[in-house]
């Protein structure tokens, strides 16, 4: 197979993604809203949590050097700690997004003993806009500048799910 067909088989193999959209079945446990959201960067992992059970777990794809936590702008990584869901938009360059109220005030401290700007605008958002029909496959790489990815049909789930305020806690 040469490089062109190589091309057209993943643009095909993309574009079948964009048309087997999974569907979610809302039942009762599912309506709930969620108490905490829990990040798990090294299994990419973001679990919806109410109350002590897991109502979904979804596989992430994170910034590009995601595992060290973030120390500052521009480094590519996605932060660790204990933060709160501060926005919620439907417009943006990326489909829909929570916004995360980093950086908290042990970042700011240690950004300030560092010297050095510790960033900010980190959300949880779907996929980049024009760019949904990558759909799952968007998880084989780390591809944010430090931001929490999952598809554009888990972005509606989380985003009806998900109040202002909600604690969310990112770990290694």
């Amino acid at each position: 197979m040469d490089r062109k067909e190589l091309l057209i088989s993943l643009w095909l193999l993309a574009l079948s993604f964009q048309f087997c959209k999974t569907t979610t079945n809302r039942d009762s446990t599912t309506i709930q809203k969620v108490s905490l959201i829990v990040v798990n960067k090294s299994a990419r992992t973001l679990s919806l949590v109410a109350g002590n059970q897991v109502l979904r777990t979804y596989r992430v794809s994170l910034g590009e050097d995601p595992i060290p936590p973030k120390e500052q702008e521009g480094d590519k990584r996605t932060p660790e700690g204990l933060y709160k869901i501060i926005s919620k938009s439907e417009t943006s360059s990326y489909y829909k997004n929570l916004g995360i109220s980093y950086p908290n005030a042990s970042d700011l401290e240690r950004a300030k003993l560092d010297r050095v700007n510790p960033g900010s605008d980190i959300k949880i958002h779907g996929l980049k806009n024009g760019y949904g029909f990558w759909g799952r496959l968007h998880r084989w790489i780390d591809w944010t500048n430090g931001c929490i990815a999952v598809t554009n049909a888990e972005m509606d789930e989380i985003y009806d799910l998900v109040p202002l305020q909600t604690p969310i806690r990112i770990e290694k």
